[in-house]
């Protein structure tokens, strides 16, 4: 069964930035379309972005465009969010999914989703 596994949050300030990764382990090995969405406290989870198996094929949220880069390495299986001039607005869990995909910002569209990394923004 295919799992997936965040990393790269933490605690910074507001203006920093992050790298999100989100490995793909056990087996079969898929290529899937990917994305990552996001839950903060006493919010609902929304979609942060969305990447496609080839690359050709990139979503995000509008407070994402301008500040977020999603990415992957399929040889690695990895998926990347990087994160720039972080906001306290940004602070949620992370969590990257994975399916076949036809409605990037719909949640119920990915079959995998991994268990969140924590993601801290101060002022």
């Amino acid at each position: 069964q295919v799992r997936l596994v965040e990393s790269g949050g933490g605690l910074v300030q507001a203006g920093d930035s992050l790298r999100l990764s989100c490995t793909q382990s056990g087996r079969p090995s898929l290529d899937l379309d990917m994305g990552w969405f996001r839950q903060a406290p006493g919010k609902e989870r929304e979609f942060v972005a969305e990447i496609s198996e080839s690359s050709t094929r990139k979503e995000y949220a509008d407070f994402a465009r301008d500040r977020f880069t999603i990415s992957r390495d399929n040889d690695r299986k990895t998926l990347y969010l990087q994160m720039d001039t972080l906001k306290p607005e940004d602070t949620a869990v992370y969590y990257c999914a994975s399916g076949s995909v036809t409605s990037p910002s719909d949640s119920h569209a990915y079959g995998y989703w991994g268990q969140g990394t924590q993601v801290t923004v101060t002022p």
